[in-house]
């Protein structure tokens, strides 16, 4: 079972990327999932999370009206698409399934997601 992240890059501020996770060995559908980020020095936190249905998703405050999570069921799918990056932005991107959630509802705690892709770098230079 893996979560496989790809789409990150170095891109300029104010530029936009697309991140991509596509998941294999088992069926995320019913799963929430999640993208999370750590930068050097931090700890990891939630972007984004979106329920199994995609009709509820939830952001940071600090990537609101800039980042956008979205899922494609029949493909195992989810994104990140990221615009107007900031400097602060750079980190590595991490994305998630919660297989135990029940009803339409996404945690926005690390701890329960227990699927985990190995992360995908994004750096925004200024």
């Amino acid at each position: 079972v893996r979560l496989v992240e790809s789409g990150g890059g170095l891109v300029q501020a104010g530029g936009s990327l697309r991140l991509s996770c596509a998941g294999s060995g088992r069926t995320f559908s019913r799963d929430a999932m999640a993208w999370f980020r750590q930068a050097p020095g931090k700890e990891r936190e939630l972007v984004s999370a979106i329920t199994w249905s995609g009709g509820r998703s939830y952001y940071a405050d600090s990537v609101k009206c800039r980042f956008a999570i979205f899922r494609d069921n029949a493909k195992n799918a989810v994104y990140l698409q990221m615009k107007s990056l900031k400097p602060e932005d750079t980190a590595v991107y991490y994305c998630a399934a919660d297989s135990s959630i029940r009803g339409d509802y996404a945690s926005l705690r690390a701890l329960r997601y227990d699927y985990w892709g190995k992360g995908t770098q994004v750096t925004v230079y200024s």
